[in-house]
């Protein structure tokens, strides 16, 4: 069953979120059977009101980030406990655009990796290469790099690692299927010899998935769902992801 997560980034006021937050449960409330597995993730002045909009319609929210501590003076930010008290029962962590723009290291990563699952989250921890990397052919390399210090050492009983490459993000851009297929398996590969198990892993790609290229993308082999972006902000082209496979 795929697992399809929105993440809505920094988009969304009150009344747009609940109105999207609600389309979306509508459709997954009224599909004929549970074939896949949805997760909203709002901005975080929207948790408690999507949280509500979608009760009791299957699908999951989850949060864009979390800080590595439990409480204290840290101003701005906010903790995995916080976000779980919020009704999350999720949380992406690493994103690029928080690699980037924040300048959040592996170690970082690693350290908010830990803090969510001590607090009952599932991480979902982003990875991927930028276009110089992947034209210089160390994108292998740089995701396994960021594997080995963005996760813990103890593996947890559910995670998911999402591949996205930065150059596709928002870009319009794609890897191309072998591209894909290729990356995913080397994910696997390397998380089955550093934790010799990798049952109740979800490894899922992200970069510019949109419901023409949803089903392509969900067909490749290793892909077990999509980290889905600004077409999560549309419930129709969305939902057409989530049906795509």
């Amino acid at each position: 069953m795929p697992l399809i997560v929105g993440n809505w980034k920094m988009n969304g006021l009150g009344a747009d979120g609940v109105s999207l937050a609600s389309a979306v449960a509508a459709k997954v409330k009224s599909a004929p059977a549970k074939t896949r597995e949805v997760v909203v993730c709002p901005p975080f002045t929207l948790l408690e009101r999507v949280g509500a909009a979608i009760a009791g319609s299957g699908v999951s929210l989850g949060g864009q980030d979390c800080a590595p501590k439990v409480s204290g003076a840290f101003t701005g930010d906010v903790s995995a406990p916080m976000l779980k008290d919020a009704g999350c029962s999720w949380v992406i962590l690493g994103h690029s655009e928080r690699r980037a723009g924040h300048k959040e290291s592996d170690a970082l990563v690693r350290a908010k990796v830990e803090a969510a699952e001590a607090a009952g989250l599932v991480t979902i921890a982003c990875v991927g290469e930028t276009l110089a990397e992947r034209e210089g052919g160390r994108a292998l390399d740089v995701v396994a790099g960021q594997l080995q210090g963005s996760l813990p050492d103890k593996r947890p009983e559910r995670w998911v690692v999402a591949y996205e490459p930065v150059w596709a993000i928002g870009t319009g851009k794609t890897a191309t299927s072998d591209d894909i297929r290729a990356m995913h398996a080397h994910i696997r590969s390397y998380l089955e010899r550093r934790y010799d198990r990798i049952t109740g892993v979800s490894v899922l790609y992200g970069g510019s998935v949109k419901g023409d290229n949803a089903r392509e993308i969900l067909g490749v082999s290793g892909v077990d769902g999509a980290l889905v972006g600004g077409a999560s902000l549309k419930a129709e082209e969305f939902w057409a992801i989530c049906t795509a496979r």
